[in-house]
């Protein structure tokens, strides 16, 4: 049975963020403290090596109907996001990075797409997904121009139609978000085509707001991700065509 005693779960997922979790737990904070519905912000540890554990003890007494999920051994984003899913108890459940790239303003927009019946709605960074896109500050060139062949391999073998499949801003329906990721097993940064494929798979009807997206210097994806992004984008087509799925 799906738990959902609460309309808003906020999932951060969390590696070594001494430095971004805090301004990004205020800002949550700020917004989420001014709204009508009920929420949790979930923060979700994978791991890490620095102080970030340190640093929520400190100020989690200033951030109201926060969680922390504390899991000691690194995985990757993808099973920390899958974790975090699934422990929520909110009837939306949104996760977000821990840079907040893409403000937690957008969830307005994300909300009237909820409201009209969408079961999952997504921020894309790409003008060609939803008018009004655009990266404030932008990535490197390099990651554009990788991120751009990349999203049309990603369109010809597993999520044909979707221009911005990696934006960390992505908010799910109770149901739909038990379902994808109970089925969900890419634990690394190629996680989000895999939802997303399987969402399409099971004929979810999928929202996109336009992301006004800042860049952050200090992310934590390497060159070598994207090769993995890859290798994960063909592992999914061939999941779903040997029925890994159990869909």
């Amino acid at each position: 049975m799906v738990s959902t005693d609460t309309y808003l779960s906020v999932i951060v997922p969390a590696y070594n963020e001494t430095q971004r979790i805090p301004k990004t737990l205020e800002r949550l904070h700020q917004y989420l403290a001014d709204k009508s519905f009920t929420y949790e912000i979930v923060v979700v540890l994978d791991g890490p090596t620095d102080g970030t554990r340190e640093v929520l003890d400190r100020i989690s007494g200033e951030i109201s109907n926060l969680r922390i999920i504390d899991r000691r051994v690194n995985r990757g984003k993808g099973f920390t996001v899958r974790e975090g899913m699934l422990e929520a108890r909110g009837q939306i459940r949104l996760f977000t990075d821990a840079d907040n790239s893409t403000d937690i303003a957008h969830f307005d927009q994300m909300k009237t797409l909820f409201d009209e019946g969408c079961d999952l709605v997504i921020a894309s960074r790409s003008p060609k997904d939803v008018a009004g896109a655009r990266q404030t500050i932008p990535q490197p060139w390099y990651k554009r121009s990788i991120g751009k062949l990349g999203n049309l391999l990603v369109q010809l073998v597993a999520v044909p139609g979707i221009w911005d499949t990696q934006c960390g801003f992505k908010a799910f329906r109770a149901e739909a978000a038990v379902r994808i990721f109970s089925q969900s097993v890419i634990e690394e940064w190629g996680f989000d085509i895999e939802v997303l494929a399987l969402a399409r798979h099971l004929n979810y009807n999928i929202g996109i707001i336009p992301a006004h997206w800042v860049n952050d210097a200090r992310s934590h994806v390497r060159n070598i991700d994207y090769l993995r992004v890859f290798r994960d984008t063909f592992k999914v087509r061939a999941n779903l065509l040997i029925g890994k799925y159990g869909l």
